[in-house]
């Protein structure tokens, strides 16, 4: 899993094994849409307390799920941060939580803009 960002996107690329067992594919969403890039240091919790989840569900353990109504992106793992984006733009999805270890770096980045 890779985290990418562009001028005017930012994307989740997943690996092969994550899109078919999370049923997920590759998250874009963008920039002009994120309206806050926070670290989230316990992802797991924020994870397990936000209802039922479509897609690899090992709990308290890893996530790359979405909630049922779709609107939110879990791809998490124990023990390593998140990158949680806020979104609102026009589609469906309100926010994206994705562990990484850059997870301060690249929010300070997003917050930028």
């Amino acid at each position: 899993m890779r985290i990418v960002i562009g001028e005017d996107s930012v994307e989740v690329r997943l690996a092969w094994w994550q899109k078919a067992l999370g049923l997920l594919g590759n998250v874009r969403v963008a920039r002009a849409d994120i309206d806050r890039a926070q670290v989230v240091e316990d992802p797991i919790r924020e994870a397990m307390g936000a209802g039922l989840k479509v897609g690899l569900r090992v709990p308290w353990l890893y996530f790359v799920a979405r909630t049922v109504r779709l609107d939110l992106v879990f791809i998490v793992r124990r023990g390593v941060p998140a990158l949680s984006l806020s979104l609102s733009g026009q589609g469906r999805l309100r926010g994206v939580l994705v562990s990484t270890r850059d997870a301060a770096e690249l929010a300070d980045r997003l917050n930028q803009k």
